[in-house]
């Protein structure tokens, strides 16, 4: 070699990096729900499938897909996680878990 020539560094043969193994992110467990009465109506459906490690990333993925109008009816909603009264949007969910949005009503 001249002076002229310059040397090039292969990095293809580096010697791999160490460290903790990556891991995929857990998919967020899928989550049966029923709505009822108003909601059903304005959602179009009486029941869907969403994701959602929380009850409040259940309900972003359930309004995702929620005209505005049933957006309103399930933001005014009560909610049953497992049929239990649930009001803390930051409960945990677990796969098979069943959401049921429940609208206000009228009556006694």
């Amino acid at each position: 070699m001249d002076e002229t020539t310059q040397q090039t560094t292969d990095t293809t043969s580096a010697a791999p990096t160490t460290g903790p193994a990556r891991t995929a992110p857990t998919p967020a467990p899928a989550i049966a729900v029923q709505l009822f009465a108003g909601a059903a109506a304005e959602y179009g459906a009486e029941s869907t499938t969403v994701h959602g490690a929380t009850l409040q990333d259940a309900l972003d993925d359930l309004l995702s897909t929620a005209s505005p109008q049933a957006a309103q009816v399930i933001g005014r909603s009560s909610f049953l996680v497992g049929g239990v009264a649930c009001t803390d949007h930051d409960r945990a969910l677990a796969e098979g878990d069943r959401l049921d949005v429940l609208p206000p009503f009228a009556g006694g």
